[in-house]
Order: structure tokens, then C-alpha cells, then sequence
């Protein structure tokens, strides 16, 4: 079985092949094999885990979950690594690769069969330009996702960890938050892939709430009021939401639905925490209704 985590490993691999990297599908393979226990160990693997990876390469990190999961189901949108994968996995029987868009996989089908319906852990080294709709689609599918441990950009996971008050604090910070419990596992330099992307990276695990952290109404609805909030960082929250003509409201109603939380009506969408915008949300709502 060829070894690929090195960068020796995995030049042979791709020369084998007469592989050419695609600029379209963001592609950087992992050559640190530190790193990729580090994803492992931390996505917290076991013998009982079914594991859907996104993104799997030429099987790098497939490799290593083959050998801690009971299953692997590795989504890889790129047809010319399908030969790669059958070589680099050949030794493996519990793993199944397909060959889709994740954006454009059922989710909740791919739970159904190939793990019963029981909750699976997700794990991938994901494409940067397309990261935030990846994690928001899983999110959003309700399919049973225990967690998400997930190689993205360091910008990135900074926002998505960071609380009231920050510069990196936004909508993508409060959805992730909504849907669970953030924790990066590590930071990894550019010197650990192949080829080298321009950025830092982090590895972040989310662990997904069985109960939501905040009772709100509507949180689709929530989630419009924290996008809108976000929409004009330098202006105050009254006036990103009087400017949203999906609520149809003024600037003088949306600045007393925050003096009825008691918040000063001139405060910005970043200093408020995700549990008063479900307030604010539920305020809202009922204010829309009169």
C-alpha cells in the first residue's frame, strides 16, 4: 500500500498517475503525518464511528480513518483522483468512495444508508473557497451529525470560535455557535501541504448540540435578523435593520425593539450576544404581527 504521508509519498503517487492539480476544486494535500493523527485523535474516531469524509484527495487522511473507524464514506467531487483512491484504499474493506459535489449529496439519504440513520462524524480537509457553504449545508441538512472536525482556513476558524465584541465576530460566528460547540484542535502551517496554500490553517471540531443553546421562535427567521445586523458593520443595528426591506420597519421602531431589551438604540449588531438575538428575534417577530 503506498505511503502518503510525505511529501516523497505523495509526489510518487501523483507522478504515478500523471495527476495535475485543479485550481478549481482548491486542492492541497496533507504530507504531515502529525497532523493527520492530530485530526484523527481529534475528531475523537472509534471502532463504533461511521465517518463521512469530504474532500478525500488521493486518500491521505482516508488512510488513517480507515484504520480507527468502523466505516468511512469519502465524497470526492474530482473524477481524475477516482483511480488514485481505488490504488491508495485498496487494502481497505470498510471504506466506500463516491464521486459527487457534496453540496449536491442528500445527506440525510447517505446517513440512512450507509449508517442506519445513527449519527456520523464528519471529517475533512475542506476546500477553502467553499468552506462556510459546506459547514452551513451539513448544518442545515438536520442530518444526524454528532460532529464536524474540519482542516479550514485560520480566518476563518478565528470567526467562527470568537464571541461579542471581536472584529471576527459575525453571522458565520453566531450560526456555527447556534449549531454547536466550537474547539480548534490545532493550527497548521502552509509548510504541511502540497502544494503550500497562501494561508494559515486550523483544524476545528464542532460538536453539535442535541439541545439548542438559545429558545427562540423562529430561527430561521433569527438568522435573517443576524444577517441583516452584519449587512453594514459601521452602521448601528437600528439602522442595518431599518435598511433591510425584508421587515419593513423604520429606524425609530427598530430602536425601540432594543430599548425594549434594554440596550442603547445607537449599540452595533457585533456587541450583541446570540442569546439576545433571539430576543430580539422574538420581539421582532411578534412587533410584525401587530
Amino acid at each position: 500500500m503506498p505511503t502518503l504521508d510525505s511529501i516523497s509519498g505523495t509526489l510518487k503517487i501523483l507522478d504515478k498517475y500523471g495527476f495535475k492539480f485543479n485550481k478549481r476544486f482548491g486542492q492541497n494535500f496533507l504530507i504531515d503525518a502529525n497532523i493527520l493523527d492530530k485530526i484523527v485523535t481529534g475528531a475523537l474516531i472509534t471502532k463504533d464511528d461511521t465517518v463521512l469524509e469530504i474532500g478525500p484527495g488521493i486518500g491521505t487522511l482516508t488512510q488513517y480513518l480507515c484504520e480507527r473507524a468502523k466505516k468511512v464514506i469519502a465524497v470526492e467531487i474530482d473524477k481524475t483522483l477516482i483511480p488514485i483512491l481505488d490504488d491508495t484504499l485498496s487494502e481497505y474493506d470498510n471504506v466506500t468512495v463516491i464521486n459527487e459535489d457534496i453540496l449536491k449529496v442528500d445527506i440525510n439519504a447517505l446517513v440512512r444508508d450507509h449508517n442506519e440513520g445513527r449519527p456520523i462524524k464528519v471529517v475533512a480537509n475542506l476546500p477553502y473557497y467553499i468552506t462556510t457553504p459546506i459547514i452551513m449545508g451539513l448544518f442545515e441538512s438536520d442530518a444526524e451529525i454528532e460532529s464536524m472536525t474540519v482542516m479550514i482556513q485560520k480566518e476563518v476558524a478565528d470567526r467562527i470560535k470568537t464571541g461579542p465584541g471581536s472584529k471576527d465576530y459575525g453571522a458565520l460566528s453566531l450560526a456555527v455557535q447556534f449549531y454547536s460547540k466550537p474547539e480548534v484542535i490545532a493550527n497548521v502551517s502552509p509548510e504541511c501541504f502540497i502544494p503550500k496554500p497562501n494561508v494559515g490553517s486550523s483544524v476545528i471540531r464542532l460538536s453539535r448540540y442535541e439541545t439548542k443553546p438559545v429558545d427562540v421562535k423562529d430561527y430561521r427567521f433569527m438568522f435573517r435578523v443576524i444577517k441583516a445586523a452584519f449587512s453594514q458593520r459601521r452602521k448601528t443595528l437600528a439602522n442595518c435593520l431599518s435598511s433591510c426591506k425584508e421587515f419593513g420597519i423604520d429606524r425609530e421602531t427598530a430602536a425601540g425593539y432594543l430599548e425594549k431589551m434594554g440596550l442603547n438604540k445607537d449599540i452595533r449588531g457585533e456587541k450583541l450576544t446570540l442569546e439576545q438575538f433571539a430576543v430580539l428575534s422574538d420581539i421582532m417577530i411578534k412587533g410584525l404581527e401587530v
